[in-house]
Formats: C-alpha cells, structure tokens, sequence
C-alpha cells in the first residue's frame, strides 16, 4: 500500500485529523500555506475542510448563511468543499482602531459587536467548538488556519484561535516565520519558549517562508534550534511573489508591476478600512495592466483609472479620502474625462450625500460625480447576485449588455437623488449600478467585477488564471520544497 493510501485509509478510519498552520507573526504565510494544504490533501482523494475560529478582515465573501472571511472562502474552493460559515465561524470587521463589527455564524451580532476584546471569548467559545467538532466529525482532514501568534502571552487567557483550537482539535501544528524580514530563527525560538510544554508538544515542524538565495547557508542553525526544541525544519519555501493568491491582511504589496508594456494604469485607492480588496487580484495578471494602490494624489496622476473599492467605514474613509486631498484628485480626472469607478462604498462616497438615521456608519457629503443618495439601514445586505448591464456610454461601453455574476455585502441603500435624475441613469436593475450623463463615471454595488471572465474579457479582450490552476500551483510548490513525508505524515 502506498503512503498516499496509508494516509486515506488512516484518515477515514475516524474523526479527521486536524493541521494546523500557525505564525510567528501576522504576515509569515499563513493563510496562502493553508490553502496550499486543503489542495494538496484533496488532490489525494481526502474529503477536506478549512477553519478558522476567528478571522480579523474587512474581505469577506458571501456563503449560505451569511458572510466568512475570503481566506476561508478561497481554502474551501481549494479543498473542493462548499465555502459555509462553520468555516470561519467569527469574523471581525474593523470599523475603527478601536471597534469591529462582529458576524458570528454568518451574521452581524449588534450585542457581540458592543462588547469589550476580552468580553466575547466565553461567549462565542461554544459555537467555535461546535462549529470545529462538526467539521471534524464530516471530514477526513481539515487544515485550519491560526491568528497573528499563538505566543501573544497578554491574549493568551482570552485565546480562541490559536492554541486552544490546537488543543481542543488535537491538531498537528507547523509554525510558519517570514524569513525575508530577519530574525526568523529567534521568532521560531521565541514563540516556542514561550508556549506552555503541552502546547509545545503538539508542534510538528517550522517552516521558513519567503526565503531569497541559497538554502546551503541556513547551515547549522535549523540543527542548532532542532537541538534547542526537539521541532525540526521541515520546509524552506522559497519567495514566491506571483503565487496568485491575494493577501490576507492589507493591501496585496507596495509593488505596482505589470506583465508586458503598460497600456493602462488603474489606480485603486487604498483608504485606511478598504474592504474586499481581494477582487482586484485578477487585474495583476491581465498582460499591460499596472495596478497602483493609491494614497496621495501623487499617485493617481498618471492613472487611466482610477478605482473608489468598497470600505467598512464610508464616512471615515470618505473624510481620510478628503484629508488627503484626494477628493479634489478624483474630481479633476473626472472633469477630464477620466473614467472613474466606485464599486459598493465607492459608489455610495460617488453619490451627493451619506444620510444615517440609525447611528450605522455616518453622515457626510458625498464627491457629487452620480445623482445619488445613499441611506444606511440597520438590516445589513448580504447576497449572492447575477445581472446584466444594460447599455453604457463612453468609457465604460465596452460593459454594455454584459451579464456578470458577484455579491453584495452593504448597509447603504441607495436611490437617486430626486432633482438631479438627469445626470445620471441607472445601468443595472434595481438600482445596482449607475453611470453618469457623460459615461466616465461608474458606480456598481455587485462585489467581483474584475473576477467574472465575462467582464474581464470585455474591459480588457483578457482572461485570467483559473482558480483551480492556481491551487494546484501551490500544492505543486509545497509538495517540491516539504521534506519528503511530511505532509501525509501529519496525517498518519
């Protein structure tokens, strides 16, 4: 019997086993490294799941039930399973420094979201569980995915997400550090000493992520902390900047590249509570687009467009768009010419005015590009939707008559401004798109346009990598750089 069918035979003869990916610190490839392994077990017959207690990100995605972070959404497809909320049964989304808005199971919970930090671990710690042990209960392995570090020793008490998930799955855990940075080894190092001695017993191997040059000259130090720990180095994954994936936390990376000669450049404001940014991944490999994630209006001069994304915070980002000076910067491309795009939050900062009766987001002037007013209702919109545009002028003709297929997830109801309906039109049914009378202006609701082929195909005459393609690229990485045996035998 192979060790494959060893594996699948281990794995079915009970509960699953549980992997677990942990981080010395938020960043070292955790969620990318998760995805790799729900792809790498299904592709050996295995009926896999992802987890993730709790997710901090404004990138969610829409499943039956409400809304999970995209991290799990993307490791369920790569695990050949329907993405659901057990998956990620708590997600954060962070409205300000100080306040998130808390989704347990798919939901927004207002009384969830009004407690402190430390408040919420013994309230939600039951559906965690449940959550974990029913997956573990319908599956031959789930891969599941930590939190910034399991050594944050002022959280430890309160942990929900890291070793208290490791412990209560029983999980084998790899610890992942971001080589490229420095310090790797005392990151490792550090992280184990401060773990307590059962935690540490259920660690199974380090991983040196994003390294550069010759692995020869690691020599002796993964030894030297296998001698300190008893936990061998069981992978170098070399820097893999076009994995295809988008990043987990933040903006994908400061680096504007291009594939082939530019002949547009779209400039994406990245204001400080951006929200699924993850849908613009697919414009990094359209062959002569150059994506710039714009904060100054340095950056958006040289722009062909330039892209207002979604934001969990629309009134926020909407004054750290005008404190920055870059509403002025939007208004003079527009006034151009320019073709401009706001997709959710962006269509409604695109608007005449943000009304809030109910305390959800704020009030604020909007930009004046699209006759519209947006007003923030308690019950939140979360939804899959299909439609088709109908017929577009100018700069975003090309989109006329296109079907195309994405999500909402929004507060803001919006509607067009009553004394100003000519100078502007909705393009989509009920409201979910709207040009101005020119045809450079856009504003869409639907979450994903740059992810549907159709679309892509009609801005750009481009298609993009499959998903499929891209998770078996990085099982094909994982499985060339893991020592051999490590990964069925985490399973074993």
């Amino acid at each position: 019997m192979s060790s494959t069918a060893k594996a699948r035979a281990r794995a079915n003869s009970g509960p699953a086993r549980a992997v677990m990916v942990l981080g010395t610190t938020s960043g070292a490839g955790k969620s990318w490294l998760a995805t790799a392994l729900c792809r790498w077990y299904a592709r050996r017959g295995l009926k896999v799941a992802p987890f993730k207690a709790q997710n901090m990100s404004n990138n969610a995605r829409v499943v039956d039930g409400g809304e999970i972070g995209s991290a799990q959404y993307f490791q369920a497809l790569a695990a050949h399973a329907v993405p659901e909320v057990r998956m990620n049964p708590l997600l954060l989304k962070p409205e300000r420094d100080t306040h998130s808005q808390v989704v347990l199971m798919g939901q927004v919970s207002e009384a969830l979201s009004a407690l402190p930090w430390r408040g919420r671990s013994e309230r939600v710690w039951p559906q965690i569980a449940q959550a974990l042990d029913e997956l573990i209960a319908e599956n031959d392995v789930v891969v599941i995915e930590g939190a910034g570090s399991p050594a944050e020793i002022n959280l430890m008490a309160s942990d929900i997400v890291n070793m208290r998930i490791a412990r209560h799955a029983q999980a084998r855990c790899l610890l992942a550090t971001d080589i490229d940075r420095g310090g790797a080894f005392a990151h490792l190092y550090g992280t184990w000493a401060l773990l307590p001695e059962a935690d540490r017993a259920l660690l199974r191997g380090f991983v040196l992520n994003k390294f550069r040059g010759d692995a020869t000259l690691l020599a002796p130090a993964p030894q030297q902390l296998q001698e300190l720990t008893g936990v061998p180095t069981v992978a170098t994954l070399p820097m893999w900047w076009q994995h295809g994936l988008p990043e987990e936390d933040g903006v994908f990376d400061d680096r504007s590249r291009s594939s082939g000669t530019v002949t547009r450049t779209v400039a994406v404001v990245a204001y400080p509570r951006i929200s699924n940014l993850d849908e613009f991944q697919a414009l990094k490999n359209v062959p002569g687009v150059r994506l710039v994630w714009a904060r100054t209006p340095a950056d958006v001069a040289a722009a062909d467009w330039i892209v207002l994304p979604g934001s969990k915070h629309t009134s926020g980002d909407l004054a750290w768009l005008r404190a920055q000076g870059l509403d002025r910067a939007v208004a003079a491309h527009a006034g151009r010419g320019g073709a401009v795009l706001g997709i959710c939050g962006g269509l409604q900062m695109l608007g005449e005015a943000l009304v809030d009766p109910h305390g959800i987001d704020g009030n604020a002037p909007g930009l004046g590009l699209l006759p519209l007013v947006t007003v923030f209702a308690r019950e939140k919109t979360v939804r899959h939707r299909a439609a088709t545009f109908g017929e577009l002028a100018g700069a975003w003709g090309a989109l006329s008559h296109v079907p195309v297929a994405g999500y909402e997830i929004h507060h803001g109801q919006t509607a067009a401004h009553p004394q100003m309906a000519q100078d502007g039109q909705a393009v989509m049914p009920e409201g979910l798109a709207w040009q101005n009378a020119r045809g450079n202006v856009l504003g869409i609701y639907m979450h994903g346009l740059f992810e549907d082929a159709g679309a892509l195909h009609a801005l750009f005459g481009a298609s993009a990598p499959t998903l499929d393609a891209t998770f078996d690229g990085l099982a094909d990485f994982i499985d060339t750089h893991f020592d051999a045996g490590v990964l069925a035998g985490l399973i074993a």
